[in-house]
C-alpha cells in the first residue's frame, strides 16, 4: 500500500498556506473582538481528572506518575468547561479559551482527533446573550478572511442578514411534521414508543431496541439537520429538558431546556447553554449520564469532585458555549475539509 505524502511536504502544505494565513488572521480577530468586551483569555490544563462526561464522548486516556513512582489515571480534556466554571466560581466574571482538546475514535471532513476549541462564558448573562455573540464573532471571522459568505461544498451561508432563530420544537414540526413534546407527557422521562410511532409517520423506521433519544437524534441527522443554516445561519434553541446536559431549565417552560446550538452550511459550528448552577442537580446528571455509559459501552469517567465543590461554593448565573475553531475556519474559507486549515493534521497510523 502506498503510503500518503506528508502534509509538511512543500507541495501539499503550499496548497494549504493561503488557507492557514487566514486561519492566524482569523484567531487574532476573535481575540481582539473578546479584548473589546472585556473578556480574559485563560488558560487551563488540558490533563484531568475527569475529561468529561458527555455519554457518546471517548477520551484518550493516560496516567501521571510522582516522583516516588506512584501512578494515577487522568485523561486529556474533551473540552475546557468545569476548568473554566471553576475561574467562574473563583469571580473571574468574563473569560474565553483558544484550548486544544481531544476526543477519540471521531476522524472525517468535519472531525480530527486533535482540534481547537474557542470556549467563552459571561456571569450575569443568558444564553440569548451568547447568542449575540455569535452574530458578532462570526462577522468578524468573515472579514478577517476576506470573505463575504461562508461556503462549504456547494452551499453558502450569508452571516450579514439576521440569524436564523427557530426552536427544536418548531424544527421537528417544520421538516420532519413531528410533534416533539407531545411525546414527552413526562419531560424527565420522554415516551420512546410516542415519539418511534411519530417518526414512522414521517417515514423514518425506527429499530425495536431504540431509546427516545436514538429515534431524536436520527430525525436530526435525517430530516433536520441537512436544511440549518443554509442562505443564513441558524440558531436551533430549546432543547426538551431531557438533553439539557449541563444546562438548566426554561424558566417559562419547564419542558425545555436552555440550550442552543449554530448552524452553517448544515455544519454543527457551536452548542450553547444557559448553565446549571445546582450542584445537587448536576450530580444527579453525572451519575444518570455515567449508568447510561456503562450499559452502553461498559465503562464510565469518574466525576470531578472539584467541579462539584465549585458550584456548591457559589457559582454566578452565567452562560457559556463551546464553538469549533477549526469549522469556523472552514466554513470562512471554503475549504472542504478540517485537515485541510490545520497545520500539521495528526497521522492515522497504519497497522
Amino acid at each position: 500500500m502506498t503510503e500518503p505524502t506528508p502534509s509538511w511536504r512543500p507541495d501539499r502544505l503550499g496548497q494549504r498556506l493561503p488557507l492557514l494565513v487566514r486561519r492566524g488572521r482569523i484567531l487574532r480577530a476573535l481575540r481582539d473582538w473578546f479584548d473589546g468586551e472585556q473578556f480574559v483569555e485563560v488558560e487551563t490544563p488540558a490533563l484531568q481528572r475527569s475529561p468529561g462526561m458527555e455519554v457518546h464522548l471517548k477520551a484518550f486516556a493516560t496516567e501521571i506518575e510522582a516522583p516516588d513512582g506512584s501512578r494515577a489515571p487522568l485523561y486529556l480534556h474533551t473540552s475546557p468547561e468545569f476548568a473554566m466554571k471553576k475561574l467562574l466560581a473563583g469571580g473571574v466574571p468574563r473569560l474565553f479559551q483558544f484550548a486544544r482538546v481531544w476526543r477519540n475514535g471521531e476522524r472525517s471532513d468535519l472531525h480530527h482527533p486533535e482540534f481547537m476549541m474557542l470556549e467563552w462564558y459571561r456571569a450575569d448573562a443568558g444564553y440569548e446573550d451568547l447568542m449575540d455573540d455569535c452574530e458578532a464573532l462570526l462577522r468578524a471571522a468573515l472579514a478577517a478572511a476576506d470573505a463575504t459568505q461562508f461556503r462549504w461544498r456547494n452551499a453558502h451561508c450569508d452571516a450579514a442578514q439576521p440569524f436564523e432563530r427557530l426552536s427544536v420544537a418548531d424544527a421537528f414540526a417544520r421538516y420532519a411534521g413531528v410533534d416533539l413534546l407531545a411525546s414527552a407527557p413526562d419531560p424527565h422521562a420522554p415516551d420512546a414508543q410516542a415519539l418511534a410511532a411519530r417518526a414512522a409517520q414521517a417515514g423514518i423506521r425506527p429499530r425495536a431496541s431504540d431509546t427516545w433519544e436514538d429515534i431524536f437524534f436520527r430525525i436530526m441527522l435525517e430530516r433536520i439537520e441537512p436544511r440549518l443554516g443554509f442562505e443564513r445561519p441558524t440558531i436551533l434553541f430549546d432543547y426538551p429538558v431531557s438533553m439539557a446536559a449541563l444546562s438548566r431549565p426554561k424558566a417559562s417552560d419547564p419542558r425545555l431546556a436552555e440550550r442552543f446550538e449554530l448552524y452553517v452550511c448544515g455544519v454543527e459550528l457551536a452548542n450553547a447553554f444557559g448553565e446549571l448552577t445546582d450542584a445537587t442537580v448536576q450530580r444527579r446528571r453525572f451519575e444518570a449520564d455515567m449508568a447510561t455509559r456503562r450499559a452502553l459501552y461498559g465503562n464510565a469517567y469518574p466525576i470531578d469532585e472539584d467541579f462539584l465543590a465549585a458550584l456548591a461554593h457559589g457559582l454566578p448565573p452565567c452562560a457559556g458555549i463551546a464553538l469549533g475553531f477549526d469549522r469556523l475556519v472552514m466554513l470562512a474559507t471554503g475549504a472542504s475539509r478540517i485537515d485541510d486549515v490545520l497545520w500539521l493534521p495528526v497521522a492515522t497510523p497504519r497497522p
